[in-house]
């Protein structure tokens, strides 16, 4: 199991994944999942990964390695892509001929081809730009109404997202939602946790701003923790009881 989510607003874009695989109880292990392939100043994009960890390890060894154009002969990679929509295309190409060879392997013993992409990034001279692509190799783009999108186990950590998200809000404000997000999968889900990956990229800038892993007693996530569940607690509190019997109890008298 894994969580990740890519926030796309006005400043620039938030990348989250986390690190926990595992194949059982007692199989637990850690891996990155938010790959970055960077040129400063000219291009950077970031891939973060959910499902099977084989199939995800594979697609990314396809884009690194490259696809050959049949038409050109090109060997094609994320680095030379001409602009972010025909880069994610390349990713649904590398999901697919991952597909083709090893689907039948796969479904001989029974195990299913499950692998998604959180692909995000910017190239010089065009904009940041966000995707989702899905294990047929399609994909959906992300957009100023929902400025967000999430893999793996999306559920505990989408309503932060859906009450506090929106297009303008600050880069590092995005950052803080979407710690608080991951907070609360991991609160609900063992099968999501620590070290988290985070990557923040400003509009423009083809650069990473922020690249750093937060590591298991770290002072600000544990403070963030802390305080996110004190701010729950104390809303719970200031919210008035329900009326429903008092209600009740005065129709009957």
């Amino acid at each position: 199991m894994t969580y990740c989510c890519g926030i796309l607003v006005r400043d620039g874009l938030v990348m989250i994944a986390d690190t926990r695989t595992n194949a059982g109880l007692d199989n637990v292990s850690t891996f990155r999942k938010l790959h970055i392939f960077e040129k400063p100043g000219e291009r950077i994009m970031a891939i973060a990964s959910a499902g099977n960890l084989a199939i995800s390890q594979s697609v990314l060894s396809t884009l690194t390695e490259g696809m050959e154009n049949p038409d050109t002969g090109e060997l094609e990679t994320l680095m030379n892509a001409p602009t972010m929509f025909q880069a994610a295309q390349r990713i649904g190409r590398a999901i697919r001929s991952v597909h083709a060879t090893e689907g039948d392997a796969l479904r001989a013993e029974d195990i299913s081809f499950d692998v998604s992409f959180l692909f995000g990034g910017q190239i010089k001279g065009s904009r940041m730009r966000l995707f989702m692509v899905y294990t047929a190799g399609n994909f959906i783009e992300c957009t100023t109404d929902t400025p967000y999108l999430q893999i793996g186990e999306h559920k505990y950590g989408k309503p932060v997202l859906d009450r506090a998200m929106h297009y303008d809000v600050e880069l590092y404000e995005a950052l803080k939602t979407g710690l608080i997000s991951m907070d609360s999968t991991m609160r609900s889900n063992l099968g999501v946790g620590l070290p988290i990956d985070v990557l923040v990229v400003r509009t423009d800038a083809c650069e990473a701003d922020l690249n750093h892993r937060i590591e298991a007693g770290e002072p600000y996530f544990h403070d963030l923790r802390s305080r996110w569940s004190a701010a729950l607690r104390a809303a719970h509190q200031n919210i008035p009881r329900p009326p429903y019997k008092n209600e009740t109890e005065a129709k009957t008298k």
